[in-house]
């Protein structure tokens, strides 16, 4: 597979520049465009447990209730071929394929192979569907040429620190090649893969959104300049969330309306501000 995918990553490449090209996909991705968000609809796929590191506002479930809404959450994980067989079906009655096709969890994709395998036979079968991931980042350089072999076109980096200092407030442990990191050394490596990737993905000429969680006390002062960050690196929208107290941060209070609208009009002056996030599961499927 990989060896495969390395003799295709140019062509890969150019289609994904080709596709930017020709149509705007920011404004048909209904989590980066606030008039496409009940116009356009989304199927997320659970395929990715395992993830790489480890949030301080995460708790992943995966035999999760489905009255709740919470990323992360799935009422249960999908095998490759259920993943595919689920989107066969809907496209048997959505021909006109107004819907975004998904992977966010309920850990990370990237650190998933069943990602690459589970999106590779749909952009077979649909290549005409918008394909994306929602992903901490830290493989995002490491893994594009995949990515772009895939189909995948759009793609969201949750980016919640600047600096170590902050960062290792909001991460527990890094894992990556094989090592795990804590503390600073986490934060630090974690956000210098984060912007790296970023940087080379919209080089590459994906369509990028940075979405981060807002979490009072801890980053709040940080979200203008991930904003600046952002930009600069060529995203395209920033998503800033609300932090919904869970896990080691289960005892902190998530963030006022009047905050969060603060927090987003203030970044709206460096980069355009996407308002209507959900904060969907990993197994979300809303067809409009």
């Amino acid at each position: 597979m990989k060896q495969c995918i390395e003799s295709t990553f140019p062509d890969s490449i150019d289609i994904v520049k080709q596709v930017n090209t020709n149509a705007d996909i920011v404004t048909q991705h209904p989590c980066f465009s606030n008039e496409a968000h009940y116009r356009v609809g989304r199927i997320h796929l659970p395929i990715a447990p395992k993830c790489n590191i480890q949030c301080n506002f995460c708790e992943r479930n995966m035999c999760a209730t489905e009255a709740i809404q919470h990323p992360g959450w799935t009422a249960r994980l999908l095998s490759i071929g259920e993943a595919v067989n689920l989107v066969g079906r809907i496209m048997l009655t959505r021909r006109d394929s107004n819907f975004v096709i998904g992977v966010a969890g309920p850990g990370d994709p990237l650190a998933n192979d069943q990602t690459f395998e589970a999106l590779g036979i749909i952009h077979q079968q649909y290549p005409q569907t918008l394909k994306c991931i929602c992903t901490n980042g830290l493989l995002l350089e490491d893994r594009l040429d995949e990515i772009a072999t895939v189909g995948i076109r759009a793609i969201t980096v949750t980016v919640n620190a600047t600096s170590a200092e902050v960062g290792e407030y909001t991460y527990s442990w890094v894992r990556y090649e094989g090592v795990t990191y804590y503390g600073k050394e986490a934060a630090s490596l974690l956000i210098s893969k984060q912007f790296s990737g970023i940087e080379k993905a919209v080089d590459a000429g994906f369509s990028l959104k940075v979405n981060t969680v807002l979490v009072p006390g801890i980053n709040n002062k940080e979200m203008s300049l991930i904003a600046r960050k952002a930009k600069q690196l060529g995203a395209s929208v920033m998503n800033i969330m609300p932090l919904i107290p869970c896990g080691k941060m289960k005892e902190l209070r998530a963030p006022t309306c009047e905050e969060l609208r603060e927090a987003r009009q203030d970044c709206e002056a460096i980069i355009p501000q996407f308002r209507r996030c959900e904060q969907c599961r990993a197994d979300v499927i809303y067809l409009p």
